[in-house]
């Protein structure tokens, strides 16, 4: 319709200086895609003689449909055969009409297939040499990078499992070669991820987690983050969690890697993955809370939570509350000003299961002998906990019994010292909803 009008206009227009306006661009139906209706960047044939846009068909079989969308038949084979003429004569009406501001479609890179992985994937497992291991990896992890359809055909066929063989039987090695490769190996394990049960056995041996462990505390920042990544992974999928932890207590520098990559972050999934690993170390082993504390895990994670964003805070208040089980946690929590204006902000104002973690901090706090915790009381009172807590009963806040009865205790605890201390009117409330 505007197209038409736009030449009803320009055929009018007479010498009067006027410039006829151009016709409006139109899109070749046959270089549209048939679902998308978009013009093709990678145009793929079925077995039923329709083309489609490879992104949008890889949709469409992925979704379990095993039929053509056009015709409704059948497929022959799941496997689509790249149309390069018609790709051409794409790319050329592309070129044709660039004054309208048309860009050319790149050439597409063809997908590997499941004969190419499984070539690959032989020759990780039979290289003698460890230069031609690496550049082996190198095409494996360029592959999956390329593409989510590469990465889904590696892990396809096993992939993981090679790959993480691979790290266990090259993990005592040494040498700057010896490095590139398994660094080259975890980068890839941590784009598969979550990985089956075979390559997760691979990465528990003795060897392999040592080799983790020296990445974490003297690899760059690339190998930091794949081995803090993998090692939640770890510890997240095993089930004789209490062992791994026992081992991994037993490396050297377990503990301080961990907390390194806190301190000086590479990214917030390295963070983050961080806090995971250590929450589940304290949870499962009492004795290595002490050595947190001794390497100023609590005073860190103060620090973090002045501002730290909710993901990351949800992970370092639990954490915090772990510490807190033990008196050397409490001790080192009271020695801080920051622990209880922190952990009262942090209620009702990041998550449900922030809300749980700081409540049960303060509420650890103040089961202190009569001193400390009166002192930790008058102070909650003057950063506004009465208020905050009260509305979590008020309002029936989304929380789980154990806490609302920590709630509830707190209270009675705090009424006693009401009347002695000037409570702030506090701001944090303004912008609370229901939980319903």
């Amino acid at each position: 319709m505007i197209s038409s009008w736009r030449r009803k206009r320009a055929s009018r227009a007479t010498g009067g200086g006027a410039k006829p306006e151009p016709a409006e661009l139109v899109i070749p139906t046959h270089f549209r895609c048939p679902i998308s209706l978009d013009m093709m960047k990678d145009p793929v044939t079925l077995s039923t003689g329709i083309t489609y846009d490879r992104e949008s068909i890889d949709t469409w079989i992925e979704g379990g449909n095993k039929t053509c969308p056009v015709t409704k038949q059948t497929l022959r084979t799941l496997d689509p055969v790249p149309n390069h003429s018609l790709r051409r004569m794409i790319q050329d009406w592309c070129v044709e009409n660039r004054s309208h501001g048309v860009e050319r479609i790149p050439t597409p890179r063809v997908p590997i297939t499941s004969h190419e992985v499984g070539e690959i994937l032989g020759q990780i497992s039979k290289a003698q040499g460890l230069k031609a291991c690496l550049e082996l990896v190198r095409r494996v992890s360029k592959a999956i990078k390329e593409s989510e359809r590469n990465k889904r055909c590696f892990i396809a066929n096993g992939a993981s499992k090679t790959l993480a063989l691979a790290f266990k039987l090259f993990a005592d090695g040494e040498g700057e070669d010896v490095v590139s490769l398994l660094e080259e190996v975890m980068i890839a394990l941590t784009i598969m991820s979550p990985l089956d049960s075979e390559a997760l056995g691979h990465l528990r041996s003795s060897g392999s987690l040592a080799r983790l462990v020296w990445f974490l505390r003297r690899g760059g920042l690339s190998g930091r983050r794949s081995a803090v990544l993998i090692l939640k992974e770890l510890i997240l999928s095993t089930r004789g969690q209490e062992m791994l932890v026992g081992e991994l207590l037993s490396i050297e520098g377990t503990l301080e890697g961990l907390v390194q990559l806190i301190k000086e972050p590479v990214c917030p999934a390295s963070t983050k993955a961080s806090f995971v690993v250590i929450y589940n170390m304290i949870s499962t082993y009492d004795p290595a809370i002490a050595r947190y504390v001794e390497l100023g895990l609590v005073t860190l994670i103060l620090d973090i939570l002045v501002d730290a964003e909710k993901s990351i805070c949800e992970k370092a208040l639990g954490v915090l509350d772990g510490l807190c089980r033990s008196n050397a946690g409490i001790e080192a929590a009271l020695d801080h000003s920051l622990t209880v204006p922190v952990a009262v902000k942090k209620i009702l104002r990041v998550s449900d299961l922030a809300t749980e973690f700081s409540v049960s901090i303060l509420w650890r706090l103040s089961q202190r002998e009569e001193k400390q915790s009166e002192g930790v009381l008058i102070e909650a009172l003057q950063v506004g906990a009465f208020q905050k807590l009260l509305l979590i009963l008020q309002v029936g806040w989304n929380i789980n019994e154990r806490t609302r009865e920590k709630v509830t205790k707190l209270l009675k605890l705090l009424n006693l010292y009401r009347d002695r201390v000037e409570c702030i009117d506090s701001l944090d409330f303004q912008n609370i909803k229901r939980s319903f």
